[in-house]
């Protein structure tokens, strides 16, 4: 079952009863709201008048609720897990922990591979030139140690919009508001999936920066990062004004965990292919598998 997304970006106060999400509105215009919170996967909060009681925070825990909190520019800036979202968490989370230096530089591997084959898909599909990318694919050595990713990454970027002097940044021009919008959402996603998995999202096999809490995320979402990027090709190429994050722009975006993936030759909601993948990386971390699953771009 695909779980909902939910954005609010008005002032309102959320609580819960009969195991729902109630959402009350200042204005006692508007009706009272509510979701099951069985329902619900993602919950993005971006008005800084929005309440949220302490039993609705410990439901969305208990159900794997990802509660993400929104800077004043509109792009999530934080994000609540549960700290128990699997059964086995102790066990896996000693797998994880043991994992060696080997089997990590190999996981990356397939992950940068599946990264650089998925972003070339892509720009083939939009009638870009992909034969770099292409062969860099069959390039990439355990642990990426010639660094194919950034190298495929500085092709990827020049050729994939139409946009003369477009370059990748978080703070640079549009559309870089949407990537990072869609991201921000994607990134949740993987979280999610990897709490739900057993593992600790913070303890990445490539990403090791101190001060980032959520380094296996930014690992395992990588080769899903395409199918954001298709979406804000197809949101750039249907509207003439993107320079702001409209309302509307951002319902496009929270589309992502509904987006129609290939993994393991079905086709499956990016939601639930995550959950797949995130299971696979846990087998390998526990021994019974040596390889991701992870969606193929078509």
């Amino acid at each position: 079952m695909i779980k909902r997304t939910l954005q609010f970006g008005n002032p309102a106060y959320l609580s819960t009863k009969n195991e729902q999400l109630v959402v009350k509105f200042p204005d006692e215009e508007q009706a009272t709201r509510s979701v099951p919170i069985e329902d619900i996967g993602i919950v993005i909060l971006e008005h800084p008048q929005i309440t949220v009681s302490n039993a609705l925070l410990d439901k969305l825990m208990m159900n794997n609720v990802v509660l993400a909190t929104c800077n004043a520019q509109h792009l999530p800036s934080s994000l609540m897990l549960s700290v128990a979202g699997h059964t086995e968490y102790n066990e896996r989370l000693r797998f994880q922990l043991d994992a060696s230096i080997p089997l990590k530089k190999n996981l990356w591997q397939q992950t940068v591979e599946v990264k650089i084959k998925n972003q070339a898909n892509l720009l083939l599909s939009r009638q870009k030139p992909a034969e770099r990318l292409k062969e860099m694919a069959q390039l990439v050595t355990s642990g990426d140690t010639l660094n194919h990713e950034g190298q495929a990454a500085a092709i990827y970027w020049q050729n994939l919009f139409d946009i003369p002097g477009f370059t990748r940044g978080r703070k640079d021009l549009s559309p870089n508001n949407l990537l990072n919008y869609g991201y921000a959402i994607l990134r949740a996603v993987c979280a999610r999936s990897l709490v739900g998995s057993g593992l600790l999202p913070s303890l990445g096999i490539f990403h090791a920066n101190k001060y980032n809490a959520y380094c296996l995320a930014d690992d395992i979402m990588e080769p899903y990062r395409p199918y954001v990027d298709a979406l804000v090709c197809s949101i750039i190429d249907s509207v003439d004004d993107y320079e702001e994050l409209t309302t509307e722009l951002k319902r496009q975006l929270l589309m992502i965990p509904a987006l129609d993936v290939v993994i393991d030759g079905k086709k499956s909601p990016l939601m639930i292919a995550m959950s797949r993948t995130s299971n696979s990386l846990a087998d390998c971390f526990i021994g019974v598998s040596r390889k991701i699953m992870y969606p193929v771009y078509e």
